[in-house]
């Protein structure tokens, strides 16, 4: 199982909020379980779907109690683009990413594309 397991940290500035969790969550680190892989023997593995688990803080009312969420990637992948995004939007945040990328950049200048046209673009 732990091949199929990668463990990280996602440190969020601001406190956040995931779906499927009523609760605004704290600003912090927090430990993430990546599964990678969908488990040995199932049935349809093209149905599988990425899934982490965040292993959330204690509360003052229950320090004692260990607690965790299950959530889709892509949700803990917004969360922590919101979180970098500073108040942006996120598609102004994708934007700016993509224009600092040597490699886009590169691209954008063999195919002729300006960074004009690309904020056009995303301005829509």
């Amino acid at each position: 199982m732990a091949d199929r397991i990668v463990r990280s940290t996602a440190v969020f500035l601001r406190p956040f909020r995931l779906p499927g969790f009523d609760a605004e969550l704290p600003a912090g680190r927090y430990q993430l379980d990546t599964e990678i892989r969908p488990p040995a023997g199932m049935p349809d593995p093209a149905a599988w779907r990425a899934s982490v688990v965040i292993h959330l803080h204690p509360t003052p009312e229950m320090p004692n109690l260990a607690r965790s969420l299950t959530v889709r990637l892509a949700d803990i992948d917004s969360a922590i683009a919101r979180d970098e995004a500073s108040g942006q939007s996120l598609d102004q945040f994708f934007l700016q990413a993509m224009l600092d990328d040597p490699m886009i950049r590169m691209v954008m200048e063999s195919d002729g594309v300006t960074e004009a046209e690309l904020r056009r673009l995303y301005e829509r």
